[in-house]
């Protein structure tokens, strides 16, 4: 018979147990997420199935998930209206429906507001930024609105004059295989403002841009909602910090049912850099991705960040 030393099983149990659980305590922002939508693989988002077809006056259950929904995104602000009295109920009211028309607008599908048909269920559905779709920059040119579609953040904030030179920085448990694709983004992002330079920093904390992935609640105060629903999330500037959620299933290039690195790495590093949501659906800087799908930077967005830095 073979005897088993002590000091091979103790490294077994240390590889066996101590450490997964050291990583765990180490690292929260990769703990399980517990959200129900993750146990059962639904997306956040197919409540709205449920309430597709209701019309404006009707009580409907899930319509104040929608206004939930539709609140996130910035399309709807109960807060600042003192005539709505109780806005978590399921009722198709006037605010409702002018958040409805307002996001219809803006994804440029039939403006009523009144009913919620199956094209705006669909768009709603899909998985995309976390970013709020708020806009805050409109062209003065009315034939400068017509091809572009950019938009600002709120406040228009920008990195400082003379900071031209950003450093980023991966977590620790950042897969490696997905690094190149991120350092392609900023590239492509440094050739298209004729503005910006970015390079790897030495250490993370030291970092002026900093990407992880994570799950659930995750200290930011933007939890992510499990498969199917936010993708990936960024601060405006200066904060830096730029988050992909881990319940994705994620990928280099295009792969049917994943989604792709270094598309979403591009439209997270506008945010970072000041862009928001653009109009035009071309853009990196529009706001929902579909799987199997890749993205390059787009003339509209060129011009975006070129307007913001005056380069």
């Amino acid at each position: 018979m073979y005897k088993i030393s002590f000091p091979f099983v103790l490294v077994f149990f240390l590889f066996l147990f101590v450490l997964p659980a050291f990583s765990h305590f180490q690292y929260p922002h990769l703990q399980p997420n517990e959200l129900p939508n993750n146990s059962t693989n639904q997306s956040p988002f197919a409540f709205l199935k449920n309430i597709q077809g209701c019309r404006k006056g009707e009580k409907v259950k899930g319509l104040r998930d929608l206004k939930l929904y539709l609140s996130h995104f910035g399309y709807l602000n109960y807060q600042n209206n003192p005539n709505v009295t109780n806005p978590k109920e399921d009722s198709f009211d006037e605010e409702l429906e002018a958040a409805i028309k307002a996001y219809q607008v803006y994804f440029h599908l039939n403006a009523t507001g009144t009913t919620l048909d199956a094209p705006t269920v669909s768009t709603m559905a899909t998985p995309r930024c976390g970013f709020p779709d708020k806009k805050t920059h409109q062209h003065g040119n009315k034939t400068l609105h017509t091809v572009s579609h950019y938009q600002f953040l709120q406040g228009r904030p920008k990195w400082p004059k003379g900071k031209r030179h950003l450093t980023y920085a991966f977590g620790s448990l950042f897969p490696t295989r997905f690094m190149p694709p991120v350092a392609r983004a900023f590239r492509k992002w440094a050739t298209a403002s004729q503005y910006f330079t970015f390079s790897r920093a030495s250490t993370y904390q030291g970092a002026d841009l900093k990407i992880i992935f994570a799950r659930g609640a995750h200290g930011d105060n933007s939890p992510f909602d499990g498969p199917g629903g936010v993708l990936a999330h960024a601060f405006a500037p200066t904060d830096g910090r730029f988050h992909y959620d881990a319940d994705e299933r994620w990928v280099v290039g295009a792969v049917p049912t994943a989604y792709d690195v270094e598309t979403l790495a591009l439209h997270e590093i506008g945010h970072l850099l000041g862009l928001g949501h653009s109009q035009f659906s071309n853009a990196i800087m529009w706001a929902t991705f579909s799987p199997g799908v890749t993205k390059g930077l787009n003339s509209d967005d060129i011009r975006g960040i070129r307007a913001l830095y005056g380069s």
